[in-house]
C-alpha cells in the first residue's frame, strides 16, 4: 500500500544533507534538519524548513545517537528519515527502531541490512548464490588468536575491513603477522567510532586491481535493476578520490554480467531502495565481490549525469511504495561523468585536516559543471568530522571533454582561508596515465611518490599570506605591494605540468583574479 510522505527528517550533516533537503522541496515534502552543537550554523540547517539540536559537537553524542534522532523525529512530526550516508544510515539496530517507531526509514528493511550491509553477512549471501568473491572470513573477529588464525590461512598481505560503513574507516592493510595486534585495534576503535560497531573481519589484500561498483534500485514489487557501474579506482588509503561512470574498461558484455550479479545478490535478501555492489576487477577482466553499501553514495551524482535519473526522489517514492516508473531496458548511459571530492586537507602536509573559517569562496559554474556543496564564505570548517566540502562533477558528451571541463572547473575554484585539495585534482586530471585510464587502486600512490607538487599551489599560498597579512597593512600601496610579490613567486617557478598553454592561462588568471579581489575587501 503506498503512503505518501509528508515530513522527513534527514539524519545527517554537511553537502548530503543539503541534497536530501532540495530534493524534499521539489517533492513538496517539509524537511527537518538536525544539528550539533559546531553545525549550528551549517548551510543545511538554514536551507532545511525545520531544525533542531540534536547534541554536542562529537558524533558519538550527536549524530550517532539514534535514541536522540528518533525522538526529535517524534516531536516534529517527521514521518520518515532519511540517513545519507555514513552515521547511521547502515546501522540495522537503528532501522528496526524506527520501524518499531512506526517511522519510514528511506532504505532497505533491518533485515535486508542485516544480510547485506553487514560485510561479513553480505559474503555469506555472496558465497550461498554462488558469486565470486574475495578470499576472507565470513563473520567478525572475536579475539586476537582467531584473527592469526585466519590471516594464516588467507595468507598475507591481508585487510582488516569494518563490518560496517565504509568510506575507508575501519581499514587497516596488515603484511605481516607482527603487525597484526595494533592494526586490529586500531581499526576496531575507528570502526566503534565512526559507526557505532566495532566488529572487524579479515580479507585477502589484492594488490592494485581496479575497484569498480554497480548502482542498483529495487522497489517493493519484486523488482531491481542497475544503473551502470561507476569507477572508483583513484583512491588515498581506501577512500576514493575521484569517480567516473562509466568505466573506460566496462564494455556492454562486462556491464551487463556484473549488473545480473548485483540484482541476483540484491534479490537474494529482499533488497529494496538504493544500493550499491562494490566489486574488484584485474587485468583480465575477472571481477569478484568485495561488499555492499546499503545507503546513497557519495558519489552517486555521477550516476545521475549519465542515467538522467534523480536517484534521492527514487529513493522517496520506492520508500512511499511506489513501483520502479521504468524496467532494466529503458536504462541507457549517455555521456561521461567525473567526481572530484573536495575536502578541507593539505596533500603538501600528510593531508592533514585544514579547518577553520572560509574567507573567501569562488565557486565554477558554466556548461556540465554540478557542484553538491555544503560550505559559504564566512563558515567555519569544524574538526569533528570528515572534512569533505563539496562534490564537483563535470559532465560531458566524452571523457576527454569531461576532463578538460573538471580542469577549467578547478581553475575556477579557489577557497580562502583553510587549505584544499583542489591542486591535487589539477595534477591527477593532466597526468597521463589518468587521462589513458591507466589506473588502479594503487595509482594515486605512485602519482604522489613521483609528482611535485605543481606552481599553482605556490602561487596560491603566497596569495593566501598577503590576504591574511593584509588586516596589518598601513596603505593600500602596501597591499599592492603583497599581491606583487605573489606574482613575482610565481613567475620564478618553472612549469613542470602537462598542460597546454589555455590550461595554465586559466589556473593563472583564478589566483590572480582571487589575489586582486581579496586586496579590495576590507
Amino acid at each position: 500500500m503506498n503512503k505518501k510522505i509528508k515530513k522527513i527528517l534527514v539524519a545527517n550533516r554537511g553537502e548530503i544533507a543539503l541534497r536530501i533537503i532540495r530534493a524534499c522541496r521539489e517533492l513538496g515534502i517539509v524537511s527537518v534538519a538536525v544539528y550539533s552543537d559546531a553545525d549550528r550554523a551549517s548551510l543545511h540547517v538554514a536551507h532545511a524548513d525545520e531544525a533542531y539540536r540534536v547534541g554536542p559537537s562529537p558524533a558519538q553524542e550527536s549524530y550517532l545517537r539514534g535514541d536522540l534522532i528518533l525522538e526529535i523525529a517524534r516531536r516534529s512530526g517527521a514521518d520518515a528519515i532519511h540517513p545519507g550516508y555514513g552515521f547511521l544510515s547502515e546501522n540495522a539496530d537503528f532501522v528496526a527502531a524506527c520501524e518499531a517507531a512506526g517511522i519510514c526509514f528511506i532504505g532497505p528493511t533491518a533485515d535486508a541490512m542485516r544480510m547485506l550491509g553487514s560485510k561479513t553477512h553480505a559474503r555469506q549471501v555472496a558465497d550461498a548464490a554462488g558469486l565470486p568473491r574475495v578470499p576472507g572470513s565470513v563473520r567478525a573477529l572475536e579475539s586476537l588468536a582467531e584473527a592469526k588464525q585466519v590471516a594464516s590461512e588467507v595468507g598475507y598481505p591481508i585487510m582488516l575491513k569494518a563490518a560496517a560503513g565504509g568510506g575507508g574507516k575501519g581499514m587497516r592493510e596488515v603484511h605481516l603477522e607482527a603487525e597484526l595486534a595494533e592494526a586490529l585495534e586500531t581499526a576496531r576503535s575507528e570502526a566503534e567510532r565512526s559507526f557505532g560497531l566495532g566488529d572487524v573481519y579479515i580479507e585477502k589484500l589484492i594488490l592494485n586491481p581496479r575497484h569498480i561498483e554497480i548502482q542498483i534500485l529495487a522497489d517493493r514489487h519484486g523488482h531491481c535493476v542497475y544503473l551502470g557501474e561507476r569507477e572508483c579506482s583513484v583512491q588515498r588509503r581506501h577512500q576514493k578520490v575521484i569517480e567516473e561512470a562509466p568505466s573506460a574498461i566496462v564494455d556492454e558484455n562486462l556491464r551487463a554480467r556484473m549488473g545480473e550479479t548485483a540484482v541476483r545478490l540484491a534479490q537474494g535478501a529482499n533488497y529494496t531502495n538504493a544500493g550499491t555492489v562494490e566489486f574488484l576487477v584485474d587485468a583480465d577482466r575477472n571481477y569478484y565481490f568485495l561488499e555492499m553499501n546499503t545507503r546513497l553514495q557519495v558519489e552517486h551524482p555521477v550516476t545521475e549525469l549519465v542515467t538522467g535519473l534523480d536517484l534521492v526522489h527514487l529513493q522517496i517514492q520506492i520508500a512511499e511504495g511506489g513501483p520502479l516508473p521504468f524496467t532494466q531496458q529503458d536504462i541507457h548511459l549517455r555521456g561521461h561523468a567525473i567526481e572530484c571530492r573536495i575536502y578541507a586537507e593539505d596533500p603538501d602536509n600528510q593531508f592533514f585536516p585544514s579547518p577553520g573559517k572560509i574567507t573567501r569562496l569562488l565557486q565554477p559554474s558554466g556548461p556540465g559543471i554540478r557542484e553538491d556543496c555544503g560550505i559559504y564564505e564566512g563558515w567555519t570548517v569544524p574538526l569533528d568530522y570528515d572534512p569533505i566540502l563539496s562534490k564537483l562533477v563535470a559532465y560531458a558528451p566524452t571523457r576527454a571533454i569531461a576532463i578538460e571541463r573538471m580542469l577549467r572547473a578547478l581553475d575556477e575554484y579557489h577557497v580562502g582561508g583553510i587549505a584544499t585539495n583542489v591542486n591535487l585534482f589539477r595534477r591527477i586530471l593532466r597526468d597521463e596515465d589518468f587521462r589513458a585510464a591507466n589506473i588502479d587502486t594503487g595509482y594515486l600512490e605512485r602519482l604522489l611518490a613521483r609528482t611535485p607538487a605543481q606552481p599553482e599551489a605556490a602561487a596560491f599560498a603566497s596569495t593566501e599570506a598577503g590576504v591574511k597579512e593584509k588586516s596589518c597593512l598601513r596603505s593600500s600601496a602596501e597591499q599592492a605591494a603583497v599581491i606583487a610579490v605573489g606574482i613575482f613567486e610565481q613567475s620564478k617557478v618553472p612549469d613542470s605540468s602537462q598542460t597546454t598553454g589555455s590550461s595554465q592561462t586559466a589556473a593563472t588568471n583564478a589566483w590572480k583574479t582571487a589575489a586582486r579581489s581579496e586586496a579590495l575587501r576590507n
